[in-house]
């Protein structure tokens, strides 16, 4: 759990002081009406369903929420604060505050991907992103000769296997080891293996009741969600065609991966090359398998195909790479033989939280156009992620499926489908492109039509070697008639492309610019946060607001004919290809952009190759439409007119139709043909951790460790956040097997009592590497004592219209808010203080109304006061009324809590007298 930097923590401080909000219903006052606030404090409220509690930052949700794989963060200011922990019903979700400062409050927002959770801004999300109502549908796409989505001749079994459940690192209950398996009975000899990992779900239900939640072991009287037989449609299908195939339950995993800092892929890789370890054992021994595996044909795992949903995406993307680079041992929950290939990845609406992709090995990467939950279509950095980091071999392609959500590709997460309750991820009912009503919608029926037959395309194409089907898969536009009337769009990078022009590499350009896919800069932005939807191309990294060496090429015209050339640093080379290929993306909805497109060599030959057009995708609210369609053009006029190919100097695009503007991501040279892969030997960077003592003088540095495992040299990105402003560093580091780049951290040491603070680093590949754990850092423990805190009483004893108040004092200052609460009690004896007794105003902001009138304490409120950082002493009060009639001394009793690190220590008990006041 992340902790929330130094300026918003002091505003909130204020709006917690002397008054507060126990619960969610309960709203803080402005915090000019707050006794005690210090000059200058932000006068606004905390935004709906937010309050300060314990020492944290609340947000409560009246719906669970942040079931799925995208993760929900806490944000401010236009920054990630950090990732919040979840309460079992996911209704509530906490981070924990630090010492220190940063922003205004009005603009914490919650978000999972794309989306905007908390109150203030699920309404205003889609309005600010609302886009045009999508064009009347293009043609289909010519049919591919061949369908991969047909129906097999061999006949299938199916069963499952239910094994002893295994401990996995980092996770205190054991994971189960459960699976279906589906397969040939009578195709030849030893057959490929598909493996599905589903998604992250809750994992438990109570049968009859109309929702499910998170827990691991479910309760007794509850059953679990049997996620992993949500695909036994496309396991059928696999069968029929000669797959054997086998999905994998990790109920387990996605009740725990909360605690994880990579949110469980270690843990899912793992669990997938836990069953990959028993499949080999029982191909080695037949006799010891169990009966559904038994029963279908031997598994060939020199071809193995790794499917995964949402969170199970980036698990079987991970579980690729340490199958060829084993992770370091104590974080890795199989360390024995790796007896499997792993021939290609299949992932569908995954995570991508970690930004490293598994450079050699191919993959296609499903992005359902609606996709409710992982809404950033933050896997197409599945592909982006790749480009120049490794061999380049490897096919990485992307399949834009307009009209799919998240939910309907796993059956069991289909409202009518499902054993359990389920429910349609499109949470914004009036979207042009995905409500229910909308004609690009696709049912459940068809959304699963169409995955299956793309899954069987890539276990076609990956595992079969069958280059007849890439074209379904590679941005050549062709459809495949099994997949149903339903609008699928593709483009790739790697396999038989050759780079010539990638805007992250050094770039002259003219009449457009080179723009920064991730930069808080709006005027160096590709698409500024206040514009239409962002792109799923521009997915950020974790909590970095800038990331240098992402860019693209930008260029807006509002008359024909201005040519944008771009030049780079070096020639390039288009020898051996029959197409430039080039990524571009233009504004959704739009259709019909035109650009010619030209080339000139190094002697200053320039051809013009021909006209492109391009056509945006169909917009929808629900997720970014700013999404590159894969154009070409053939290279036989530069052939003709002797342009020499292999130093090539520059490309022209001239806009041709009136005004209009386009994001070019990269260019390529292009021949058909699939080439073959081979296992990589990259080096592999690992990032650990490291907890240290703070000490009370002095500084200390200390050396993040940084493991680089395997063979030679590669570049990879380092950065480092600054807990204390919300900033950080990003550098490029040259990394070598056995070595460890210099990361360090200086620690000053002080007597002031404070928390824990983590000094997060990440890492990212750039060039020839590959990493397995992104991120890890420092955790500085703090070793000094709290301060002692007491209470005193100011004025206990008051007349009606006057203040009870007490003040709370601490020992020493802190480096962090003390939080305190005072809870109001039944008093032993005598007449209780009324909810008409004091200040309706103060009693609005604990969430109270003064009729009908009762005992202060029916309601069990809480007073709460929290001192900021170097603040000592503060004050709480009840302010009473002065009323007409004439009653008998009236009490209240209170009893103090303050927080320590996580826990609430019990403080002193208070009283206080009122009574009437003098007669005039």
């Amino acid at each position: 759990m992340r902790q929330v930097s130094r300026a918003l923590t002091a505003a909130l401080a204020v709006l917690a002081l002397a008054a507060g909000a126990p619960g969610a219903a309960h709203a803080q006052p402005p915090a000019e009406s707050i006794p005690g606030a210090p000059p200058g404090a932000f006068a606004e409220r905390l935004p709906e369903g937010w309050r300060v509690q314990g020492g944290e930052l609340v947000w409560s949700s009246p719906e669970p929420v942040g079931t799925g794989g995208s993760r929900v963060e806490f944000r401010s200011g236009g920054r990630t604060l950090g990732v919040p922990t979840p309460s079992p019903d996911h209704r509530t979700f906490r981070l924990r505050l630090d010492a220190v400062e940063a922003g205004p409050v009005s603009e914490l927002q919650v978000v999972a991907g794309s989306r905007r959770l908390d109150a203030a801004g699920a309404d205003r999300t889609s309005a600010q992103r609302r886009s045009p109502a999508p064009a009347k549908p293009l043609a289909p796409f010519p049919a591919n000769p061949v369908d991969p989505g047909t129906a097999g001749k061999y006949r299938t079994t199916s069963g499952e296997y239910d094994l002893k459940a295994v401990k996995l690192p980092g996770y205190a209950e054991p994971v189960e080891m459960r699976a279906t398996v589906v397969g040939p009975t009578d195709a030849p000899g030893k057959r490929p293996l598909a493996l599905f990992l589903h998604g992250r779900t809750a994992t438990c239900y109570t049968p009859g009741e109309s929702s499910a939640a998170f827990g691991w072991p479910c309760k007794p009287g509850d059953k679990e969600v049997p996620s992993y037989r949500g695909h036994l449609h496309d396991q059928r299908r696999l069968a029929s065609q000669g797959y054997v195939t086998v999905s994998v339950s990790a109920n387990g995993v996605n009740a725990q991966d909360f605690r994880a800092a990579d949110l469980g892929a270690q843990a899912r890789s793992s669990l997938v090359r836990r069953h990959l370890a028993r499949w080999a054992e029982w191909g080695a021994n037949p006799g010891k398998a169990p009966e559904a595996v038994r029963a279908t044909k031997p598994a060939d795992l020199s071809k193995v195909l790794l499917i995964g949903h949402s969170r199970g995406g980036e698990g079987v993307n991970r579980a690729a790479l340490d199958s060829v680079s084993p992770p370091p041992p104590a974080e890795d929950g199989h360390q024995g033989p790796v007896n499997w290939r792993i021939r290609g990845t299949v992932l569908i609406g995954p995570t991508n939280f970690g930004q490293n992709p598994t450079p050699d090995v191919p993959s296609m990467t499903v992005l359902p156009g609606c996709d409710g939950d992982v809404s950033d279509l933050q896997g197409q950095l599945y592909l982006d992620g790749t480009r120049g980091v490794g061999r380049g071999k490897a096919l990485h392609s992307a399949v834009y499926m307009v009209g799919a959500n998240h939910n309907y590709f796993n059956t069991e997460w289909t409202p009518g489908q499902s054993e359990t309750p389920a429910f349609d991820d499109v949470w914004d009912d009036t979207d042009p492109v995905c409500s229910a009503g909308a004609t690009t919608r696709l049912s459940a029926e068809r959304q699963q039509a169409a995955g299956t037959t793309y899954i069987a395309a890539a276990a076609r194409l990956f595992l079969a070697g069958d280059d007849r089907i890439r074209p379904l898969l590679d941005g050549s536009g062709r459809s495949a008639p099994s997949a149903g009337p339903v609008r699928v769009l593709t483009h790739a990078v790697g396999g038989n492309r050759t780079p010539a022009i990638a805007p992250d590499s050094p770039l002259s350009v003219t009449n457009g610019r080179v723009c920064r896919q991730i930069t808080t800069d709006t005027a160096q932005a590709c698409i500024p946060d206040s514009g239409s939807g962002r792109s799923p191309h521009f997915a950020s990294w974790s909590v970095f607001g800038d990331e240098p060496g992402r860019g693209a090429v930008t260029a807006r015209w509002t008359r024909p004919g201005t040519p944008v050339r771009l030049t780079p640093e070096r020639a390039f080379s288009l020898a051996g290809s029959e197409t430039l290929a080039l990524r571009v993306i233009v504004p959704p909805n739009t259709r019909g952009t035109r650009l010619d497109v030209a080339l000139t060599d190094t002697s200053g030959k320039r051809v013009r190759l021909g006209q492109v057009t391009i056509d945006g995708v169909p917009g929808a609210n629900l997720t970014p439409g700013h999404w590159a369609r894969e154009v070409r053009v053939p290279l036989k006029a530069a052939v003709d007119a002797g342009v020499d190919l292999k130093r090539t100097r520059s490309l022209e695009l001239t806009p041709r139709g009136g005004s209009g503007e386009f994001w070019l991501m990269d260019a390529w040279g292009w021949r058909p043909g699939t080439p073959a892969v081979a296992p990589g030997t990259l080096p592999r960077i690992d990032i650990g951790r490291l907890s240290v003592k703070e000490g009370d003088s002095g500084s200390l540095t200390y050396r993040v460790p940084v493991r680089v495992t395997g063979k030679g040299t590669g570049v990879i990105k380092l950065a480092v956040l600054d807990p204390k402003t919300g900033g950080s560093t990003i550098r490029t580091v040259t990394v070598k097997a056995g070595d460890s780049p210099e990361t360090s951290i200086t620690v000053a040491g002080n007597s002031r009592y404070a928390p824990d603070l983590n000094h997060e680093i990440a890492a990212k590949a750039v060039r020839g590497a590959a990493v397995g754990s992104a991120s890890g850092g420092v955790l500085v423990e703090n070793d000094d004592p709290m301060p002692t805190v007491t209470v005193t009483p100011v004025a206990d004893t008051v007349t009606e219209g006057q203040k009870l108040t007490w003040r709370v004092e601490l020992s020493q200052p802190a480096d962090t808010m003390i939080e305190s609460r005072f809870d109001v009690l039944p008093v032993g004896e005598g007449t209780e203080l009324s909810t008409t007794d004091v200040d309706k105003e103060w009693l609005f902001g604990l969430g109270l109304t003064a009729d009908p009138e009762r005992p202060l304490s029916a309601d069990s409120p809480s007073l709460w006061l929290s001192l900021p950082a170097g603040v000592t002493n503060a004050e709480v009060s009840v302010p009473t009324i002065a009323d007409t009639p004439t009653e008998p001394k009236e009490s209240l009793r209170m009893r103090m809590f303050y927080m320590k690190g996580y826990e609430w220590l019990e403080g002193p008990h208070v009283t206080g007298k009122v009574t009437d006041a003098p007669l005039r």
